[in-house]
């Protein structure tokens, strides 16, 4: 390995312990190039947290069934040797492996890949509540047949190869819950970015809702305080809303109108802190 080579590796693996550990790179980099002399206590758990439970992992080492989530950004570089592959040579998993997979083991199946899931932060388990409430409090107000539940495992494209856990998700079609899965595309999708999923709900995720039929799909941006709104059903050019709008639900025709300034009021210490 040339020295290069050697150099390009060191910054994957920065970037690899920034995903993991949902701290920014650049701060990654100082810490660990001694720049930053004192970093926070939740820095260092964060990424004592990934380093401790990956001691053991040679990062681009074929995955074994004993680490089968090794990496976020696109984890499993195993050669099949039953066939099931892609064009590369990599392996590709199915819903049997995903079900084997540890309970507490937090991942999403996306065309045979697996990618790790960070655990949600305060701020966006707080906006995924108060979405999931003001949808449901409509819903029940008008005795509709949409059903709501979270986490919740989604076959997404009616197949073995994708299984993923929107952060919000609206279901008209009950039909469509089996075996404690939901079946197909959802009416309507939201996800809030975190530092560890931005790529992969703003680029993958966003490609594979529309191909799949979802009609609706949002992207909520707690940095920026922003959501991003699509129209897949009619392919409309996207809304974007900050924290003081009202955003219509598109799926029922805006008769559903959330105030974003309320969840603004209600949970917007939480940047102070």
């Amino acid at each position: 390995m040339t020295i290069e080579e050697m150099k390009q590796r060191k910054r994957e693996l920065n970037q690899m312990i920034a995903d993991r550990s949902g701290i920014p790179l650049s701060t990654v980099q100082k810490v660990f190039a001694g720049a930053t002399a004192s970093p926070r206590r939740e820095t260092i758990e964060a990424l004592e947290s990934v380093l401790e439970k990956d001691k053991n992992v040679v990062y681009g080492d074929p995955v074994t069934s004993d680490c089968m989530v090794c990496e976020t950004s696109a984890a499993y570089n195993a050669h099949a040797e039953d066939g099931n592959s892609n064009e590369t040579g990599n392996r590709l998993y199915t819903l049997e492996d995903y079900l084997r997979l540890p309970d507490d083991q937090r991942v999403e199946l996306i065309d045979g890949v697996f990618y790790d899931m960070a655990a949600p932060t305060t701020i966006h388990q707080s906006i995924a509540g108060f979405l999931h409430k003001k949808l449901l409090d409509f819903v029940m107000e008008n005795k509709g047949p949409c059903f709501f539940m979270s986490p919740v495992d989604v076959q997404l494209d009616c197949d073995d190869k994708t299984v993923v856990q929107p952060d919000v998700l609206v279901v008209c079609d009950r039909t469509k819950y089996k075996n404690g899965r939901v079946f197909g595309a959802p009416d309507l999708v939201i996800e809030v970015l975190s530092p560890s999923t931005r790529r992969k709900d703003m680029q993958l995720k966003m490609y594979k809702y529309a191909g799949a039929g979802v009609r609706e799909y949002w992207m909520v941006d707690p940095e920026k305080k922003l959501i991003v709104q699509y129209d897949l059903e009619h392919l409309e050019i996207p809304a974007i809303y900050n924290f003081q709008s009202v955003i219509p639900v598109l799926i029922w025709g805006g008769a559903c109108r959330i105030d974003l300034g309320e969840m603004d009021e209600t949970i917007g210490f939480l940047w102070e802190l």
